[in-house]
This record gives C-alpha cells, sequence and structure tokens, in this order.
C-alpha cells in the first residue's frame, strides 16, 4: 500500500477542501463530552483537585491512544486499503487550517461592515478572553493572536505528532490540546484541577512551537511581510509569554506584520496581566488578518512538506514500503 507519507498528504488535501463541518461528528467533540463526565466522577472519587485532574488526563489520553490504535489494528485485518483511509481520516481530524481560516474570517468580514458587536460575537466563538468590551483595535489583536497561536496547536503540532506516532499519536495531542482548553484557566475551578492538563499541554507543544516559529519566519518572507522582524521578535519577545509556548508564534507573528500583540485580558472575568509582543511600528488594522491568513496557510505548507520529507527519509532509511 502507499507510504505513510501519503497519508499526511492526503490528510491536509481533506482539511484544506473540507474543513470542520459542524454537523459530522468529530473526534474532539467527544474528547470533550468525556472530558466533562470523567471531571465529575473523579472529582468525585479523589481526595485533592490536583489528582482528580492528573487522573483525568491519564484515562483520557491513554485511553484515546488506546482506542485509536485498536481502530486500526481491526482496520489492518480487514484490509491494508481500509487502514490506510481510516488513519488518513483519522489525521485529517487533527487539523485544523481550512477551520481557523473559516471561523476567523467572519470577524474581518463585520470589521469591514463596521458592525463592532457581530464581530465580538464571532470572536467569541474562537477565544478565551472576553469580548464583550473589546474595542477595534483589541479585536484584530485578539483574532491575529489566536490564528497565529493555532498555527501551532491545530497544524504543526498535529503534523509532527503524526509523523513520529501516526493517527494514535496525534489524536493522543489533541486530547491533551482540548483538556487544556477546557481546564487550563487559573480561575478558582480549574487552577488546582486543571494543573496537570495545562502541564502536559506546554510540554507536548515544546517542540511544535519552536519549529511553528521558524516556520512562520520562512512564511513571513514568501508572503512579503517581515521575515527579518520575525525572526528577532521571536528571539527576543518569544518567553515574554505566560505560557511557554504560545508567545513563540505570536512573536513571530507580531514581528512579521510590524505590529504590537500580547497584553492583558479578561478570561472568564479574571484579569490575566500579559506582557507586549513586538513594537507598535504602526496601528493594527483589519488587514492584519487577512496578512496572518497568508502566514497560516504558508507556513502550514512548510510544515506539510518538512514533515513528509522527513517521513519518506525515515521510510527509506528503514526499508518501510
Amino acid at each position: 500500500m502507499w507510504g505513510f507519507s501519503s497519508m499526511l498528504f492526503a490528510a491536509f488535501v481533506l482539511d484544506l477542501l473540507l474543513g470542520d463541518p459542524k454537523s459530522w461528528p468529530h473526534p474532539v467533540r467527544w474528547m470533550g463530552t468525556a472530558a466533562t463526565a470523567l471531571e465529575t466522577a473523579t472529582r468525585r472519587t479523589f481526595a485533592t483537585p490536583e489528582r482528580a485532574g492528573v487522573a483525568t488526563v491519564i484515562v483520557l489520553v491513554a485511553g484515546t491512544f488506546g482506542l485509536v490504535w485498536l481502530a486500526l489494528d481491526i482496520a489492518e485485518g480487514f484490509h491494508p486499503a481500509l487502514h490506510w483511509c481510516l488513519e488518513t481520516v483519522l489525521i485529517y481530524t487533527t487539523l485544523s487550517i481550512r477551520g481557523l481560516y473559516d471561523e476567523s474570517r467572519p470577524v474581518l468580514v463585520h470589521l469591514k461592515d463596521n458592525n463592532l458587536r457581530a464581530a465580538r460575537e464571532s470572536l467569541s466563538c474562537i477565544v478565551g478572553r472576553d469580548a464583550t468590551r473589546l474595542d477595534e483595535k483589541e479585536i484584530i489583536r485578539a483574532t491575529v493572536e489566536t490564528v497565529a497561536e493555532n498555527t501551532v496547536d491545530g497544524v504543526v503540532a498535529p503534523l509532527f505528532y503524526a509523523c513520529i506516532g501516526g493517527a494514535p499519536l496525534a489524536l493522543a495531542y489533541k486530547c491533551i490540546n482540548t483538556l487544556d482548553s477546557m481546564f487550563g484557566y487559573r480561575n478558582e475551578k480549574y487552577r488546582q484541577f486543571g494543573w496537570a492538563s495545562a502541564r502536559l499541554d506546554d510540554a507536548a507543544n515544546w517542540i511544535p512551537a519552536r519549529i511553528g516559529g521558524l516556520l512562520l519566519v520562512l512564511a513571513a518572507w514568501v508572503t512579503g511581510q517581515s521575515a527579518g522582524g520575525a525572526w528577532i521578535t521571536m528571539r527576543q519577545d518569544g518567553q515574554n509569554h505566560l505560557s511557554p509556548n504560545a508567545g513563540i508564534p505570536e512573536a513571530a507573528s507580531a514581528g512579521a506584520l510590524g505590529v504590537r500583540l500580547g497584553g492583558g485580558q479578561f478570561y472568564q472575568g479574571v484579569w490575566i496581566e500579559k506582557p507586549a509582543l513586538g513594537r507598535a511600528n504602526r496601528e493594527l488594522e483589519p488587514e492584519d488578518i487577512v496578512r496572518t491568513h497568508r502566514l497560516l496557510f504558508a507556513a502550514s505548507g512548510f510544515a506539510l512538506v518538512a514533515f513528509v520529507s522527513v517521513r519518506i527519509i525515515w521510510d527509506v532509511m528503514f526499508s518501510i514500503p
């Protein structure tokens, strides 16, 4: 049957063509449902929120990896072609290039129509911060930041883990990422319970974030943005963030665009102070969302080429058909 690298390419193309139709079943939604149910069970079972959070992470991440591995093994037993198709589709569900574009573009459309209320509503679907009080510049900043950060979470990291561990590891990564998005808050409810989810997500994204930063520098170069600015800002401000990883792609994007990102925001009613990223060479404008989309697609293309190339070399070296 075709090599594994063809699965990565096919999954990438599927994501560009189909995105994430809301009416279709999706593993991440199942993970979210399972996480909610398991949170209730573990909080009742364990004496402390920290232990409950650790148990939730172990059960869901290990369970995701095991179930996907089992499903692929069963598919291989029927026919290698079925295995190839199933693994391709599963890897496709971990990617969100088209989804990032589709979810963030309405913000741009509403801003161009001078409809701040609709722009805030669209933004609230893709960010964790409170969008109700944001002005136009802050809406643009939030959109650019979330597209930049999710270039790693939704593209580079899934491809990275799929490259080294196939669909089981890619889905396990998405499970980690989902748990962090649900529980990794610094509020009273999740500060202790979500500790394990947040720390594991930090560890899982450490390498992909740095690969993603380099890819965004290349993307800035091919899209006519400032590659030098992206590189310098990533090096200088990449660690000026509460997350050890999110600042890398955000700083690279800030430098590429020549704008300032970062700064404090409200998250679920709690003010979170964040350092600034980049230098304000000019004011943010709606067109910066378009420029960030270009960075997203270019960086995604570079990621595909890089990981497919690595997989082809690996397969050749170890004579895997």
